[in-house]
C-alpha cells in the first residue's frame, strides 16, 4: 500500500515537472489608457482548464491522507472541467473514475471525461450532484473526492507553484508589477481562497475581486454573511456559480464581489474572440466583464495600474452552446445590450 501510494505521488509529480507554466498575456485595450489588463491562460494545461491545478492538488491530498489505494474508485461531483482533469489523473495512477454531472453538461466535456477513461453518472441538475456522489461512493465503497469541500485546503496557498505565486512571478517585469486587482470567479471557491491568502501572506497591496454569475448564492452570501443560503437553480455559466455556499468559499479573504449577468458573460467571450482570435469559455467572460468594470472605475478616478484575471478554459468545449446563436437565444437571452457596451472599449 505505502509503495503504491509513493509511486502514484511520484507519477503525478513527474507529470507536473514535465509541464510548463501557463502563459500570462496582455490584452490590447485602446480604450483604457494607463490600465494594463492581463489574462492568465489556463486553457493550455494538459486537460485544458484551470481545474487541472485543482485536480492535481486533490489527488495528492487524498493520496497522502490515505484515502485512495490501488483498489479505490474515485468519484467526483462536477459540471465538467474538474471531472475531465480528475479522469486524467485517475488514469495516470490506474484507478477507476466516475463523474457525477448534470444532464446539461456540454457534450464535448463528456467526451473528454470518457477519453481519459472516466465513466458518467448523470443527475438532473447541479443541486443533486453532492448527495448523488455521496450515495454512489457509499454503495460501491468508493471515495468521493468532494472538490467543493477540499479545494481550499488541498492547495498549498503559500507557494509550491500555485496560481497566485505564478501570477506574481510572471508580473515582475511589467510596468505595474503588483496588480491593483486580481479578478476571479468562484466554482468551488478554492482558487479565490488561494489568491486571497497568498496576497495577505506576501503583504501585497492588491485587491481580490470575485465575480459571480446569475443563479449562484456566493454573491448574496458574501454581502449578507449568511452561509446557509441555497437555491433550486443551476448556474448557466459552466464551471462557476453554486446553488449553495460551499465549504471552500472563503469570504474573509475577498475584498469585493460583483454579480455579472449571464448575457454579459457570453457577450464578452465573443468580444474577446475578435480581439485575440481565440475562443474562451463563458466563465472567462464573467471574469473579463468584471475586470472591465474595475478598469472603468480606475479610469474615472484617474488611476493607473494593472488588473489580472483568468482565461479558465477554451471555448472549443462550448461550440454547441455559448458559440451557437440559437442556443444562446434560447438559454441565455439577448446579448446585444452588452455587446454595445463592450464596443465602447475600442
Amino acid at each position: 500500500m505505502r509503495n503504491w501510494v509513493a509511486n502514484a505521488v511520484a507519477k503525478i509529480n513527474a507529470d507536473s515537472h514535465r509541464s510548463a507554466d501557463t502563459h500570462l498575456f496582455k490584452l490590447p485595450l485602446p480604450g483604457a489608457p494607463g490600465i494594463d489588463i492581463y489574462l492568465k491562460d489556463e486553457s493550455t494545461h494538459p486537460t485544458g482548464s484551470l481545474k487541472h491545478r485543482l485536480a492535481r492538488s486533490l489527488f495528492l491530498y487524498a493520496l497522502c491522507n490515505g484515502k485512495i489505494t490501488e483498489e479505490t474508485t474515485v468519484i467526483e461531483a462536477s459540471s465538467g472541467s474538474t471531472a475531465v482533469s480528475e479522469a486524467y489523473f485517475a488514469r495516470m495512477i490506474g484507478v477507476p473514475f466516475i463523474a457525477v454531472v448534470p444532464e446539461s453538461t456540454a457534450h464535448s466535456k463528456i467526451r473528454l471525461i470518457e477519453l481519459y477513461g472516466g465513466k458518467i453518472h448523470f443527475v438532473g441538475s447541479a443541486p443533486e450532484m453532492h448527495n448523488a456522489s455521496v450515495d454512489l461512493a457509499r454503495s460501491i465503497g468508493g471515495y468521493f473526492m468532494d472538490q467543493f469541500t477540499y479545494a481550499e485546503r488541498a492547495t498549498d496557498w503559500r507557494g509550491n507553484n500555485n496560481i497566485a505565486e505564478s501570477i506574481f512571478r510572471q508580473m515582475e517585469f511589467e510596468p505595474h508589477p503588483i496588480p491593483n486587482t486580481i479578478v476571479m470567479s468562484a466554482g468551488t471557491g478554492g482558487s479565490s481562497a488561494t489568491l486571497g491568502r497568498y496576497i495577505r501572506y506576501r503583504g501585497y497591496d492588491t485587491r481580490l475581486v470575485v465575480v459571480d454569475p446569475e443563479n449562484s448564492v456566493f454573491f448574496d452570501s458574501y454581502h449578507t454573511g449568511d452561509t446557509g443560503l441555497t437555491s433550486d437553480k443551476s448556474s448557466r455559466i459552466e464551471g462557476i456559480g453554486r446553488p449553495e455556499v460551499e465549504h471552500s468559499f472563503q469570504p474573509s479573504v475577498i475584498d469585493h464581489m460583483i454579480r455579472v449577468p449571464d448575457a454579459a458573460s457570453v457577450a464578452t467571450i465573443h468580444w474577446l474572440e475578435k480581439r485575440i482570435g481565440r475562443k474562451a469559455g463563458a466563465s472567462t467572460g464573467t471574469n473579463l466583464w468584471g475586470t472591465l468594470q474595475i478598469a472603468r472605475d480606475m479610469i474615472d478616478r484617474g488611476e493607473q495600474g494593472s488588473i489580472v484575471t483568468l482565461m479558465c478554459d477554451s471555448g472549443d468545449r462550448y461550440l454547441d452552446t455559448y458559440y451557437d446563436s440559437n442556443w444562446v437565444s434560447a438559454h441565455i437571452g439577448d446579448t446585444d445590450p452588452y455587446k454595445k457596451t463592450l464596443e465602447t472599449w475600442g
